[in-house]
């Protein structure tokens, strides 16, 4: 049995989910622990948070499904919208989280700067533990 209760899984509907969706399958394995998966919609009209609501609904919905397959029957979906950093610390500093996971992308420095970097946010505001896993060399 995992020791954590209460996991928040971070879902940016990209290929450096599948990496962490391993690592957080493994941790499970017969735990009765609540996995809640949270994707933030970031928008800027309403026309495109209608289509990125849609596919973060048929990604989570879908690795929802994995986790309940799998064993992991205390799933559920969660999903924010605005400014990822901000929502994301809003909801962990604030919800009942023992751990929080993520898959990176790798941005290393010009990219990091340019892209921003979710994870780094996160290490500097909150104070749950952060799980990171980089994704595969393919997946970047």
């Amino acid at each position: 049995m995992t020791a954590f209760e209460n996991i928040l899984l971070l879902i940016d509907c990209s290929p450096a989910d599948h990496e962490v969706i391993k690592v957080i399958k493994k941790m499970m394995d017969g735990a009765d622990s609540k996995l809640t998966l949270v994707h933030v919609i970031h928008s800027h009209t309403l026309d495109q948070q209608t289509a990125l609501r849609k596919k973060a609904t048929e990604y989570l919905e879908s690795y929802k499904e994995d986790f309940i397959n799998s064993g992991i029957k205390n799933t559920s979906k969660l999903f924010l919208s605005g400014e990822p950093e901000v929502q994301l610390i809003k909801e962990i500093n604030e919800g009942n989280y023992d751990l929080v996971a993520m898959g990176t992308h790798g941005h290393k420095g010009f990219q990091d700067l340019l892209y921003g970097s979710v994870s780094t946010s996160l290490k500097h505001h909150i104070k749950t533990p952060l799980l990171l896993v980089k994704g595969s060399l393919q997946d970047v």
